[in-house]
């Protein structure tokens, strides 16, 4: 099945298409964005830091506790993922072994970044970036690497914030000329560095938007005129959950229930039925209780 998602997702990301990307850090947000009709999701690498350690995005994520949860997304939902990799987890190297373990894992595009590990969130200050020639090389490991053709490579440059928008758009290019498949310049600071991104580097771009980040949260309508193949929203899932359950907690501590905030709560239901609970009642009775 993965090949086969890794088609569809080559089929999707196409320049000007725009599409709308939420991210997930784990199973149950990913079942989520499928049943409300997402036709692809991202894994955030910051959404796992945050809600698996309860951590910031600063590198901490080990590779084998990724492995485990794209393992587990790619198991509960039948959508094509992008997956995030922050750095490779090492030199070229340690990134060939990333992505065969990801791409094993059911990952149908992999994304690696430019940044000295250990890396920080794309809208954090501080950041450093790697030599190009180093990140080349990164990326020509990462091409190697894979069996299955279809599965595309992501390349991200954090450089506009240390080293400006011309050497973040310069390192892109020569991404893509390394054998990246699907482009990420982070955190442009307004409309005019977007559309310059994809002006002045042609091929498949992605662009990230972050509530309270560096960059302008504008339509995707807006952003597929611009050319852009993807609009993520990585992390806007879990910040919405982080409200509700404060709001809901809250609430609680304050009055001793949470009578008022029924629409703030999905129903029992709707929760056995994001979970799929039908199907795993259907095995029991299928083979449990044939047993009996």
């Amino acid at each position: 099945m993965s090949s086969e998602l890794s088609r569809v997702l080559r089929d999707l990301m196409q320049p000007g298409a725009g599409v709308l990307m939420p991210g997930c850090a784990n199973a149950l947000a990913a079942r989520v964005i499928e049943a409300c009709g997402y036709k692809a999701t991202f894994v955030t690498g910051a959404g796992i830091a945050n809600t698996f350690l309860g951590v910031p995005d600063v590198g901490l994520v080990s590779l084998s506790e990724l492995v485990d949860h794209v393992w587990a997304i790619r198991d509960a939902v039948s959508i094509p993922i992008i997956v995030d990799a922050d750095t490779g987890f090492g030199n070229a190297v340690n990134v060939h072994r990333v992505i065969r373990m990801l791409e094993r894992a059911g990952a149908n595009s992999i994304m690696l970044e430019d940044q000295v590990f250990p890396k920080r969130c794309g809208h954090f200050e501080g950041k450093s970036v790697i030599p190009r020639a180093e990140m080349v090389q990164k990326i020509k490991a990462a091409v190697d690497a894979r069996t299955d053709e279809a599965l595309m490579i992501l390349a991200r440059t954090d450089a506009r914030a240390s080293h400006g928008l011309e050497d973040a758009i310069e390192r892109a290019n020569l991404y893509r000329e390394a054998g990246a498949d699907i482009l990420f310049v982070e955190a442009p600071l307004n409309r005019e560095e977007l559309a310059a991104v994809t002006a002045q580097a042609p091929g498949i771009h992605i662009c990230n938007m972050v509530i309270g980040g560096k960059t302008p949260v504008l339509p995707s309508q807006e952003l597929g005129a611009m050319g852009y193949a993807a609009v993520v929203y990585a992390n806007a899932a879990l910040q919405a959950a982080l409200a509700g359950m404060k709001k809901v907690l809250t609430s609680l501590q304050e009055k001793g229930s949470v009578e008022g905030l029924e629409d703030a709560i999905v129903s029992f239901q709707d929760r056995q039925r994001f979970v799929d609970h039908d199907r795993f009642q259907a095995l029991e009775r299928r083979y449990v209780a044939a047993a009996e």
